[in-house]
């Protein structure tokens, strides 16, 4: 994520992710923290200052989501509908923590 969608988890109280943006159909989790972590150091989407996140969801709910690959990539990930986030949110166990930085 990148430093505006890191304001807004912690507006949130580090305990939803923000709305997706219009164009953004889907939220997708990395399931891999490796792979997170290299995605944060190589891609610049969100900007010059990019974070990896950890968060838990609820085990049982998860069970509703498909992991896909994207990009090539064989590291799943799992899509969450964009109309379907805020009751994702609402699953979230604990709080979403920065456990890395890169510029």
């Amino acid at each position: 994520m990148g430093q505006q969608e890191l304001r807004l988890v912690r507006e949130a109280g580090g305990r939803r992710w923000p709305a997706l943006r219009p164009h953004q159909t889907h939220f997708f989790p990395m399931l891999d923290e490796d792979y997170a972590i290299r995605a944060a150091q190589n891609w610049n989407l969100f900007g010059p200052v990019r974070y990896v996140a950890r968060f838990h969801v609820e085990t049982g709910f998860l069970g509703r989501y498909s992991t896909r690959s994207f990009g090539g990539s064989a590291t799943p990930m799992l899509w969450v509908a964009a109309e379907e986030l805020d009751e994702f949110n609402a699953h979230i166990v604990g709080s979403i923590e920065v456990v890395h930085e890169f510029r």
